[in-house]
């Protein structure tokens, strides 16, 4: 995590914090145009770590609207006690036919949800359990993603207020 920052910093981009041992970078930039900081933060990690990685830029406010954002029915969650609640950052909006491919995934455990540029993945056991795998998701959408924990999203937003 100390060489991510690094690098981050290496782009002039301020405030630069990891957020515990997950893979989010915590930063502030002037840039407005998050797609092309996206291609410039994973240009620097290609070149610095020898591999690709894939970056999704949220601003702050997007990261608070995740956080309070409710896709599922509160009867949901209680037969999804020893299960996950997760949210799949995307690199770009699904369009119909993504979404149908998606919701192909469904099971009597797994259940999903779109919004934006994000995938609500409700897993009501143990995700071992689970036949959904992020690897399979973006073969089948042909997209990029990452999937986060919605406690790690929560705690986000609560450390990082929007300004």
């Amino acid at each position: 995590m100390a060489q991510l920052r690094k690098e981050f910093e290496a782009l002039d981009l301020k405030d630069v914090e990891t957020f515990i041992a997950s893979g989010n970078v915590i930063f502030s930039s002037r840039s407005r145009d998050l797609a092309a900081l996206e291609k410039r933060i994973e240009s620097r990690l290609r070149t610095s770590f020898g591999f690709e990685v894939a970056t999704f830029v949220r601003t702050d406010a997007e990261v608070a609207a995740l956080a309070k954002y409710r896709p599922f029915a509160e009867a949901q969650f209680s037969s999804a006690k020893e299960g996950a609640f997760c949210v799949g950052f995307l690199d770009r909006t699904l369009d119909a036919a993504g979404v149908k491919a998606l919701m192909g995934f469904k099971t009597d455990i797994d259940d999903f949800h779109t919004k934006g540029r994000e995938v609500f993945w409700l897993c009501k056991k143990r995700q071992g359990e689970s036949t959904f795998t992020n690897t399979n998701m973006e073969r089948a959408l042909k997209i990029r993603a990452t999937f986060r924990g919605m406690n790690t999203v929560v705690r986000l937003a609560a450390k990082y207020r929007p300004s």
